[in-house]
């Protein structure tokens, strides 16, 4: 007797348990890839907004003017809210008359290390929930299966004569939890993987930025505060 062993067949045939397995599993999968566009849309974004305020940092255009073009803005690139919040102590503590060149690059460092860490939280958000994915996925999977298993077995405990035509169903039904497991975890596995290095490559370019940006303020907190925070 010819019998559906098609995926969608398997499934409506399976237990409860394993059916509740599945669908938790296929929740899974469609929230991981929800992140997984969203996360490669917003560090794409954050990249090229990096790359752009960088080439018009290096340009030569006076701190002041670029200050008062980034500040305004409601939305910017990582390095735009570090280079404003480390421009804007830097202003306010020459506006407060200290001329201490060391207390003035402590105050815009101290800034801009809040400000980065800020940047880090929000681009390393979600990520989580993708190694959570990739960890957790498959050992749910493989409960369905042990699960299915067991239920195919106290079944066939009633029968009078086991062939593999009589196994076969109920041992496919449960193996189609720890397929379901690794599809849902593969991909967040390895777009886990991806994000976190470009992640990490983009903290690289922030803290080489305030580094550089530091040694600038640096030269200007030497001088008087007319010209402070306009040269390089």
């Amino acid at each position: 007797m010819n019998q559906d062993l098609s995926i969608v067949a398997l499934i409506l045939h399976a237990s409860l348990p394993v059916q509740l397995v599945i669908a938790a599993l296929l929740f899974m999968s469609l929230a991981s890839w929800s992140v997984i566009f969203s996360k490669f849309t917003a560090i794409s974004r954050i990249n090229s907004g990096n790359e752009a305020f960088e080439q018009e940092f290096w340009s030569g255009k006076n701190l002041n003017d670029l200050y008062n073009g980034v500040a305004n803005k409601t939305e910017g690139a990582p390095l735009e809210r570090i280079f404003a919040s480390g421009m804007r102590e830097f202003l306010k503590l020459r506006e407060r008359r200290v001329s201490e060149p060391t207390a003035l690059l402590d105050g815009a460092r101290r800034a801009m290390r809040a400000s980065f860490q800020r940047e880090l939280d929000a681009m390393e958000s979600h990520l989580s929930f993708l190694a959570s994915v990739g960890s957790v996925s498959p050992y749910v999977g493989l409960f369905g299966t042990i699960w299915g298993i067991m239920h195919a077995f106290v079944g066939l405990s009633n029968l009078q004569q086991v062939t593999l035509a009589t196994v076969a169903p109920g041992i496919a039904e449960a193996l189609v939890a720890t397929a379901i497991g690794l599809f849902a975890a593969i991909p967040a596995v390895l777009a886990y993987n991806r994000f976190a290095r470009q992640i990490d490559r983009s903290a690289i370019t922030l803290e080489s930025f305030i580094e550089e940006f530091s040694n600038i303020l640096q030269r200007n907190a030497s001088q008087p505060v007319t010209t402070a925070g306009q040269s390089r």
